[in-house]
Protein backbone atom coordinates (compact mmCIF):
# COMPACT_ATOMS: atom_id res chain seq x y z
CA UNK A 1 0.00 0.00 0.00
CA UNK A 2 1.72 3.16 -1.02
CA UNK A 3 -0.58 5.97 0.74
CA UNK A 4 -0.10 6.38 4.34
CA UNK A 5 -3.18 5.88 6.84
CA UNK A 6 -3.75 8.35 9.37
CA UNK A 7 -4.93 7.46 13.12
CA UNK A 8 -8.24 10.15 12.43
CA UNK A 9 -9.31 11.64 10.09
CA UNK A 10 -13.38 13.23 9.61
CA UNK A 11 -16.12 12.68 7.45
CA UNK A 12 -17.11 15.30 4.92
CA UNK A 13 -19.97 14.91 2.54
CA UNK A 14 -21.87 16.18 0.10
CA UNK A 15 -24.71 17.09 2.34
CA UNK A 16 -22.42 18.59 4.89
CA UNK A 17 -21.09 21.27 1.91
CA UNK A 18 -24.92 21.97 1.39
CA UNK A 19 -25.41 22.64 5.09
CA UNK A 20 -22.55 24.95 5.37
CA UNK A 21 -23.23 27.11 1.50
CA UNK A 22 -26.30 27.26 2.53
CA UNK A 23 -25.26 29.49 5.24
CA UNK A 24 -22.80 31.29 3.71
CA UNK A 25 -25.79 32.37 1.76
CA UNK A 26 -27.82 33.32 4.62
CA UNK A 27 -28.04 36.47 6.70
CA UNK A 28 -26.29 34.99 9.72
CA UNK A 29 -22.64 33.66 9.78
CA UNK A 30 -22.64 33.74 13.56
CA UNK A 31 -25.42 34.53 16.39
CA UNK A 32 -27.56 33.20 14.35
CA UNK A 33 -30.54 30.27 14.67
CA UNK A 34 -28.33 27.62 13.69
CA UNK A 35 -26.30 27.52 17.07
CA UNK A 36 -29.83 27.64 19.21
CA UNK A 37 -30.72 24.63 16.94
CA UNK A 38 -27.51 22.28 16.73
CA UNK A 39 -28.22 22.55 20.53
CA UNK A 40 -31.32 21.47 20.97
CA UNK A 41 -30.34 18.38 18.71
CA UNK A 42 -27.22 17.90 21.00
CA UNK A 43 -30.25 17.94 23.80
CA UNK A 44 -32.40 15.33 21.87
CA UNK A 45 -29.20 12.89 20.94
CA UNK A 46 -27.72 12.88 24.54
CA UNK A 47 -30.97 13.07 26.77
CA UNK A 48 -29.55 16.52 28.33
CA UNK A 49 -32.11 19.59 29.28
CA UNK A 50 -29.83 21.75 28.36
CA UNK A 51 -27.24 22.18 25.72
CA UNK A 52 -24.61 25.44 25.24
CA UNK A 53 -22.15 25.26 22.39
CA UNK A 54 -18.62 26.33 22.22
CA UNK A 55 -15.72 27.51 20.25
CA UNK A 56 -13.92 24.48 20.99
CA UNK A 57 -13.83 21.42 23.47
CA UNK A 58 -10.77 23.29 25.58
CA UNK A 59 -13.46 26.79 26.15
CA UNK A 60 -16.39 24.22 26.51
CA UNK A 61 -14.05 22.66 29.64
CA UNK A 62 -13.09 26.14 31.10
CA UNK A 63 -16.82 27.19 31.01
CA UNK A 64 -17.69 24.33 33.21
CA UNK A 65 -15.25 25.13 35.68
CA UNK A 66 -16.55 28.77 35.99
CA UNK A 67 -20.18 27.18 36.11
CA UNK A 68 -19.08 25.18 38.87
CA UNK A 69 -17.77 28.08 40.64
CA UNK A 70 -13.88 26.43 40.88
CA UNK A 71 -12.07 29.33 41.71
CA UNK A 72 -8.44 30.21 43.50
CA UNK A 73 -7.17 27.83 46.26
CA UNK A 74 -9.40 24.97 45.08
CA UNK A 75 -8.70 21.15 43.67
CA UNK A 76 -9.57 19.64 40.67
CA UNK A 77 -9.35 15.57 40.66
CA UNK A 78 -8.81 14.25 37.05
CA UNK A 79 -6.44 11.75 35.58
CA UNK A 80 -2.95 12.12 33.55
CA UNK A 81 -3.94 9.91 30.81
CA UNK A 82 -5.78 12.66 28.64
CA UNK A 83 -5.26 16.02 26.68
CA UNK A 84 -3.51 18.68 28.68
CA UNK A 85 -6.77 20.56 28.42
CA UNK A 86 -8.29 18.53 31.06
CA UNK A 87 -6.20 19.43 33.66
CA UNK A 88 -5.76 23.25 32.17
CA UNK A 89 -8.81 24.33 32.80
CA UNK A 90 -8.69 24.27 36.05
CA UNK A 91 -5.51 26.43 36.66
CA UNK A 92 -7.44 29.06 34.06
CA UNK A 93 -9.74 29.49 36.71
CA UNK A 94 -6.63 29.69 39.51
CA UNK A 95 -7.48 26.19 41.07
CA UNK A 96 -5.16 22.98 41.00
CA UNK A 97 -4.85 20.00 39.30
CA UNK A 98 -4.93 16.79 41.38
CA UNK A 99 -4.11 13.62 39.19
CA UNK A 100 -5.71 10.59 40.47
CA UNK A 101 -4.09 7.06 38.92
CA UNK A 102 -6.03 5.20 36.26
CA UNK A 103 -7.71 1.09 36.23
CA UNK A 104 -5.50 -1.23 34.68
CA UNK A 105 -7.84 -2.75 33.38
CA UNK A 106 -10.01 0.08 31.19
CA UNK A 107 -7.00 3.08 31.85
CA UNK A 108 -9.67 5.30 33.52
CA UNK A 109 -9.32 6.94 36.44
CA UNK A 110 -9.97 4.96 39.21
CA UNK A 111 -12.74 5.83 41.53
CA UNK A 112 -10.96 4.52 44.85
CA UNK A 113 -7.51 6.98 43.43
CA UNK A 114 -10.11 9.99 43.42
CA UNK A 115 -11.20 9.08 47.07
CA UNK A 116 -7.26 8.58 48.23
CA UNK A 117 -7.03 12.03 46.34
CA UNK A 118 -9.59 13.79 48.02
CA UNK A 119 -8.88 16.75 50.92
CA UNK A 120 -11.18 19.59 52.04
CA UNK A 121 -9.99 22.14 49.05
CA UNK A 122 -11.29 19.49 46.90
CA UNK A 123 -14.51 21.32 44.45
CA UNK A 124 -15.03 19.21 41.57
CA UNK A 125 -13.99 15.76 39.45
CA UNK A 126 -12.93 15.37 35.61
CA UNK A 127 -13.38 12.31 34.42
CA UNK A 128 -12.34 11.59 31.12
CA UNK A 129 -13.68 8.71 29.39
CA UNK A 130 -10.34 7.69 27.37
CA UNK A 131 -10.83 6.03 24.33
CA UNK A 132 -14.66 6.76 24.09
CA UNK A 133 -15.44 4.44 27.32
CA UNK A 134 -17.49 5.78 29.98
CA UNK A 135 -15.94 6.29 33.07
CA UNK A 136 -17.05 4.35 36.42
CA UNK A 137 -19.90 6.94 35.99
CA UNK A 138 -22.16 5.43 38.86
CA UNK A 139 -19.58 5.23 41.82
CA UNK A 140 -17.78 8.75 40.59
CA UNK A 141 -21.08 10.30 41.47
CA UNK A 142 -21.75 8.72 44.51
CA UNK A 143 -17.68 10.03 45.82
CA UNK A 144 -18.99 13.54 44.59
CA UNK A 145 -22.38 13.28 46.50
CA UNK A 146 -20.46 12.10 49.71
CA UNK A 147 -18.02 14.66 49.45
CA UNK A 148 -20.24 17.58 48.19
CA UNK A 149 -18.29 18.20 44.50
CA UNK A 150 -19.18 18.57 41.43
CA UNK A 151 -18.65 15.93 38.28
CA UNK A 152 -17.76 17.66 35.42
CA UNK A 153 -17.44 14.97 32.25
CA UNK A 154 -15.05 15.40 29.50
CA UNK A 155 -16.56 13.07 26.55
CA UNK A 156 -14.53 14.77 24.26
CA UNK A 157 -13.97 11.16 23.08
CA UNK A 158 -17.21 9.76 23.85
CA UNK A 159 -20.27 11.21 22.37
CA UNK A 160 -22.53 8.71 21.26
CA UNK A 161 -21.16 6.33 23.92
CA UNK A 162 -23.32 4.83 26.38
CA UNK A 163 -23.30 3.90 30.20
CA UNK A 164 -25.33 0.91 32.05
CA UNK A 165 -28.15 2.36 29.46
CA UNK A 166 -27.38 5.69 29.28
CA UNK A 167 -26.43 8.08 26.81
CA UNK A 168 -23.05 10.26 27.71
CA UNK A 169 -23.69 13.64 28.28
CA UNK A 170 -27.05 13.03 30.38
CA UNK A 171 -25.59 11.56 33.54
CA UNK A 172 -23.02 14.37 35.21
CA UNK A 173 -23.82 17.17 36.58
CA UNK A 174 -21.67 18.82 33.53
CA UNK A 175 -20.36 16.87 30.23
CA UNK A 176 -18.18 18.07 27.74
CA UNK A 177 -17.70 17.28 24.06
CA UNK A 178 -15.24 18.27 21.04
CA UNK A 179 -15.86 18.53 17.53
CA UNK A 180 -12.12 18.32 16.39
CA UNK A 181 -12.22 16.71 12.89
CA UNK A 182 -10.47 13.58 14.70
CA UNK A 183 -13.24 13.26 16.60
CA UNK A 184 -16.25 11.08 15.69
CA UNK A 185 -18.33 14.12 14.71
CA UNK A 186 -16.48 17.21 13.80
CA UNK A 187 -18.15 21.28 13.20
CA UNK A 188 -14.39 22.32 12.16
CA UNK A 189 -13.16 23.43 15.90
CA UNK A 190 -15.82 23.19 18.27
CA UNK A 191 -17.40 21.56 21.65
CA UNK A 192 -20.13 21.92 23.94
CA UNK A 193 -21.08 21.45 27.46
CA UNK A 194 -24.27 19.65 28.14
CA UNK A 195 -26.02 19.52 31.90
CA UNK A 196 -29.62 19.09 33.45
CA UNK A 197 -29.16 22.33 35.80
CA UNK A 198 -30.54 25.33 34.46
CA UNK A 199 -28.33 27.13 37.32
CA UNK A 200 -25.33 25.77 35.25
CA UNK A 201 -27.11 26.41 31.89
CA UNK A 202 -27.45 30.21 32.66
CA UNK A 203 -24.10 30.48 34.00
CA UNK A 204 -22.28 28.72 31.11
CA UNK A 205 -24.29 30.97 28.69
CA UNK A 206 -23.20 33.82 30.33
CA UNK A 207 -19.63 33.06 30.27
CA UNK A 208 -19.62 32.23 26.36
CA UNK A 209 -20.49 35.78 25.59
CA UNK A 210 -18.25 38.45 27.22
CA UNK A 211 -20.27 37.97 30.71
CA UNK A 212 -22.97 40.28 28.44
CA UNK A 213 -26.78 40.08 28.64
CA UNK A 214 -29.36 41.88 26.83
CA UNK A 215 -32.15 40.20 28.93
CA UNK A 216 -34.53 42.73 31.03
CA UNK A 217 -34.99 40.72 33.26
CA UNK A 218 -31.68 40.31 34.76
CA UNK A 219 -30.57 43.70 34.14
CA UNK A 220 -28.62 45.53 37.21
CA UNK A 221 -29.56 49.06 35.41
CA UNK A 222 -32.52 50.60 34.28
CA UNK A 223 -33.01 49.52 31.14
CA UNK A 224 -32.82 52.19 28.23
CA UNK A 225 -33.81 50.76 24.84
CA UNK A 226 -33.71 48.19 22.75
CA UNK A 227 -29.97 48.56 21.89
CA UNK A 228 -28.99 48.12 25.88
CA UNK A 229 -27.19 45.56 27.24
CA UNK A 230 -24.71 45.05 30.03
CA UNK A 231 -21.42 43.01 31.02
CA UNK A 232 -21.59 41.86 34.46
CA UNK A 233 -19.00 39.75 34.57
CA UNK A 234 -15.48 38.85 33.09
CA UNK A 235 -16.61 36.41 30.20
CA UNK A 236 -15.49 35.37 27.45
CA UNK A 237 -15.98 35.61 23.06
CA UNK A 238 -16.36 31.52 23.43
CA UNK A 239 -18.86 31.45 20.67
CA UNK A 240 -19.49 28.97 17.77
CA UNK A 241 -20.38 30.02 14.07
CA UNK A 242 -23.87 29.48 12.27
CA UNK A 243 -21.29 27.83 9.86
CA UNK A 244 -19.81 25.68 12.07
CA UNK A 245 -23.51 25.04 13.73
CA UNK A 246 -24.71 23.71 10.27
CA UNK A 247 -21.89 21.49 9.87
CA UNK A 248 -22.49 19.56 13.13
CA UNK A 249 -26.26 19.48 12.47
CA UNK A 250 -25.51 17.83 9.66
CA UNK A 251 -22.99 15.49 11.34
CA UNK A 252 -25.45 14.53 14.16
CA UNK A 253 -27.84 13.21 11.50
CA UNK A 254 -24.77 10.87 10.51
CA UNK A 255 -23.69 10.05 14.07
CA UNK A 256 -24.47 6.48 15.28
CA UNK A 257 -23.71 5.55 11.90
CA UNK A 258 -20.32 6.40 12.35
CA UNK A 259 -20.19 5.20 15.35
CA UNK A 260 -21.16 1.51 14.06
CA UNK A 261 -19.16 1.56 12.00
CA UNK A 262 -16.21 2.24 14.34
CA UNK A 263 -17.21 -0.78 16.45
CA UNK A 264 -17.34 -2.74 13.86
CA UNK A 265 -13.56 -1.63 13.01
CA UNK A 266 -12.48 -1.91 16.52
CA UNK A 267 -13.99 -5.40 16.85
CA UNK A 268 -11.93 -6.41 13.52
CA UNK A 269 -8.62 -5.41 15.39
CA UNK A 270 -9.45 -7.42 18.72
CA UNK A 271 -10.84 -10.53 16.94
CA UNK A 272 -7.28 -10.24 14.99
CA UNK A 273 -5.04 -9.73 17.99
CA UNK A 274 -6.61 -11.37 20.77
CA UNK A 275 -4.41 -14.74 20.61
CA UNK A 276 -1.33 -12.69 19.09
CA UNK A 277 1.64 -12.29 21.59
CA UNK A 278 3.40 -9.40 22.35
CA UNK A 279 -0.13 -7.37 22.39
CA UNK A 280 -2.88 -6.71 24.73
CA UNK A 281 -6.32 -5.45 23.13
CA UNK A 282 -8.40 -2.65 24.61
CA UNK A 283 -10.97 -3.89 27.89
CA UNK A 284 -14.43 -3.13 27.64
CA UNK A 285 -16.28 -2.79 30.82
CA UNK A 286 -19.66 -4.68 30.82
CA UNK A 287 -21.18 -1.35 32.08
CA UNK A 288 -20.54 1.02 29.01
CA UNK A 289 -20.62 0.56 25.03
CA UNK A 290 -17.49 2.81 23.58
CA UNK A 291 -18.00 5.28 21.27
CA UNK A 292 -14.38 4.09 20.45
CA UNK A 293 -12.82 7.31 19.52
CA UNK A 294 -9.26 6.03 19.30
CA UNK A 295 -7.75 1.97 19.56
CA UNK A 296 -5.26 1.83 21.79
CA UNK A 297 -3.23 -1.29 21.94
CA UNK A 298 -0.95 -1.88 24.91
CA UNK A 299 2.80 -4.09 23.93
CA UNK A 300 3.94 -6.97 25.55
CA UNK A 301 7.44 -5.68 25.96
CA UNK A 302 8.39 -8.59 27.83
CA UNK A 303 7.86 -10.75 24.92
CA UNK A 304 9.29 -8.86 22.21
CA UNK A 305 12.83 -8.02 21.01
CA UNK A 306 11.85 -4.68 19.90
CA UNK A 307 10.57 -1.50 22.40
CA UNK A 308 7.38 1.10 21.60
CA UNK A 309 9.64 3.27 19.62
CA UNK A 310 11.20 0.52 17.12
CA UNK A 311 7.28 -0.94 16.82
CA UNK A 312 6.37 2.80 16.53
CA UNK A 313 8.44 3.55 13.99
CA UNK A 314 8.05 0.97 11.79
CA UNK A 315 4.68 1.16 11.27
CA UNK A 316 4.80 4.95 10.48
CA UNK A 317 7.64 3.20 7.50
CA UNK A 318 5.42 1.14 6.46
CA UNK A 319 2.43 4.34 6.45
CA UNK A 320 0.46 3.45 9.14
CA UNK A 321 0.26 6.66 10.80
CA UNK A 322 -0.15 5.63 14.30
CA UNK A 323 0.37 7.90 17.28
CA UNK A 324 0.34 7.58 21.35
CA UNK A 325 -2.64 8.85 23.44
CA UNK A 326 -1.26 10.42 25.67
CA UNK A 327 2.20 11.51 27.16
CA UNK A 328 0.96 12.03 31.27
CA UNK A 329 -0.23 15.35 31.67
CA UNK A 330 2.00 16.17 34.62
CA UNK A 331 5.11 15.33 32.23
CA UNK A 332 4.88 18.34 30.46
CA UNK A 333 7.92 21.32 31.29
CA UNK A 334 4.82 23.65 32.27
CA UNK A 335 3.65 21.13 34.91
CA UNK A 336 6.76 20.29 36.04
CA UNK A 337 7.89 23.94 36.64
CA UNK A 338 4.51 23.96 39.03
CA UNK A 339 5.94 21.79 41.10
CA UNK A 340 4.70 17.79 39.40
CA UNK A 341 7.23 15.23 39.17
CA UNK A 342 7.14 11.71 37.58
CA UNK A 343 6.05 9.04 40.16
CA UNK A 344 2.69 10.75 41.15
CA UNK A 345 0.57 7.87 39.23
CA UNK A 346 2.51 4.26 38.40
CA UNK A 347 0.00 2.79 36.62
CA UNK A 348 -0.75 5.29 34.23
CA UNK A 349 3.01 6.11 34.01
CA UNK A 350 3.88 2.21 33.02
CA UNK A 351 1.30 2.29 30.08
CA UNK A 352 2.33 5.83 28.59
CA UNK A 353 5.76 3.73 27.97
CA UNK A 354 3.60 0.71 26.33
CA UNK A 355 0.93 2.33 23.95
CA UNK A 356 0.44 2.96 20.48
CA UNK A 357 -3.22 4.12 18.87
CA UNK A 358 -3.97 2.28 15.69
CA UNK A 359 -5.85 3.97 13.16
CA UNK A 360 -9.51 4.17 13.31
CA UNK A 361 -12.13 6.64 12.13
CA UNK A 362 -15.56 5.97 9.92
CA UNK A 363 -14.27 6.27 6.71
CA UNK A 364 -11.50 3.55 6.88
CA UNK A 365 -11.63 1.28 3.72
CA UNK A 366 -11.46 -2.56 4.72
CA UNK A 367 -8.28 -2.75 2.38
CA UNK A 368 -6.81 -0.53 5.43
CA UNK A 369 -7.74 -2.13 8.01
CA UNK A 370 -6.35 -5.47 6.65
CA UNK A 371 -3.05 -3.58 6.05
CA UNK A 372 -3.02 -2.25 9.62
CA UNK A 373 -3.62 -6.00 10.23
CA UNK A 374 -1.19 -7.52 8.49
CA UNK A 375 1.43 -5.40 8.90
CA UNK A 376 1.01 -5.32 13.23
CA UNK A 377 0.84 -8.88 13.00
CA UNK A 378 3.70 -9.17 10.69
CA UNK A 379 6.15 -6.53 12.82
CA UNK A 380 5.45 -8.58 16.14
CA UNK A 381 5.78 -12.00 14.56
CA UNK A 382 8.98 -10.51 13.23
CA UNK A 383 10.24 -9.23 16.83
CA UNK A 384 8.96 -11.96 19.29
CA UNK A 385 11.55 -13.19 21.65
Amino acid sequence: MNKSIPYGKQWIDDEDIQAVVNVLKSDFLTTGPKVSEFEERLEEYTGAKYAVAFSNGTAALHAACYAAGIGEGDEVITTPITFAASANCALYVGARPVFADICSDTYNIDPSEIVNKVTPNTKAIIPVDYTGQPCDLDRIMEIAKKYNLIVIEDAAHSIGATYKGRKVGSIADMTTFSFHPVKTITTGEGGAVTTNSKEFYEKLIFFRSHGITRDEDKLINRHEGAWFYEQQLLGYNYRLTDIQAALGISQLKKLDKFINLRREFAKQYSDAFQDEEGIIIPYQSPDGNSAWHIYVVQLDTEKLIIGRKEFFNMLQERGIRANVHYIPVYYNPYYQKLGYKKGLCPKAEALYERIITLPLFAKLEQSEIDYVIETTRSILQKNRL
